[in-house]
């Protein structure tokens, strides 16, 4: 790595946390045909993106452009037509009732996407074509990590260890009611020995009717200093800090799905823990 990336977040990260509004609650995410809209333009940085879209009749034609992208069912299944092949994505009832499969799209191709289902496409801007596939359900790595009251469950369908992409990195975690998850705090908004930086995305779903959960993310020097209230549909944009922890509201379990991705030229998940807290992750 140059040395000059050693030394602080990078500029672009800078301005991002400064200009762009980082919450974006379920009414405020969303477009005409979308009911969460975040590219990587939108969100003031480079790389990351999120869609979610529900599919019923009509079928969704995507254009991949400069992008890949993962698509992922919340709820129900698709078909996904795409460089004369066609895939069947299994889906679920719902992101607390299973695991998803999922397809991988790659640059410059389009695909048709056909449900009935509610879809995420998660992307990130690419540098390399890689062909497309499909993983079943069964396939998706499901890890349980930490104990206790920080137990959860984490879904590494597109992680930075399992399965190919060229920056996207996408998982999801499971928070059961009254527990904790992004924790310790950490941070990758750096490249050093332990870190890699990464743009990240943070959208919620709750369970259960008026259901609520928390989330903080922060900077040592204050710049960014956000503890929020999250509801069904919320998103959370992280362009630089310590973030974490969620937290689930009694009564209601937590789902998030994260999307990041960044500059670095290998594909990885390197994050460094708030020294304050004074714990190894976990």
């Amino acid at each position: 790595m140059e040395r000059s990336k050693l030394s602080q977040p990078s500029f672009r990260l800078e301005k991002a946390a400064m200009q762009q509004q980082l919450f974006l609650p379920s009414d405020s995410a969303g477009a005409a045909d979308s009911s969460v809209a975040v590219s990587a333009d939108s969100a003031g940085w480079a790389y990351s993106g999120l869609t979610v879209f529900g599919l019923e009749d009509e079928p969704r034609v995507i254009a991949t452009g400069d992008s890949e992208m993962a698509v992922l069912p919340l709820s129900g299944s698709c078909r996904v037509e795409v460089d004369r092949q066609t895939f069947d994505v299994q889906g679920r009832d719902s992101v607390f009732g299973g695991v998803a499969g999922f397809a991988y799209l790659p640059i410059d191709t389009e695909a048709r996407i056909t449900g009935p289902g509610e879809i995420a496409l998660c992307t990130a801007k690419a540098r390399r074509r890689i062909d497309p596939y499909v993983v079943s359900a069964a396939d998706v790595p499901v890890e349980v990590r930490g104990g206790g009251s920080g137990t959860r469950q984490i879904n590494n369908f597109l992680s930075a260890d399992h399965f190919e992409a060229d920056r996207l990195i996408a998982v999801e975690v499971i928070t059961p009611e009254s527990n904790w998850s992004s924790y310790p705090p950490h941070k990758h908004d750096e490249f050093s020995a332990d870190e890699v930086e990464l743009e990240e995305i943070y959208y919620f779903r709750i369970d259960g009717a008026a259901g609520t959960g928390f989330f903080s993310c922060y900077t040592p020097d204050g710049t960014i200093n956000e503890t929020v209230t999250v509801r069904d549909g919320d998103v959370f944009l992280v362009p630089r800090g310590f973030h974490g922890p969620a937290a689930a509201t009694p009564g209601h379990h937590m789902y998030y799905l994260n999307v990041m991705a960044g500059p670095a030229d290998d594909r990885s998940w390197k994050v460094c823990d708030d020294p304050e807290i004074g714990r190894a992750h976990v």
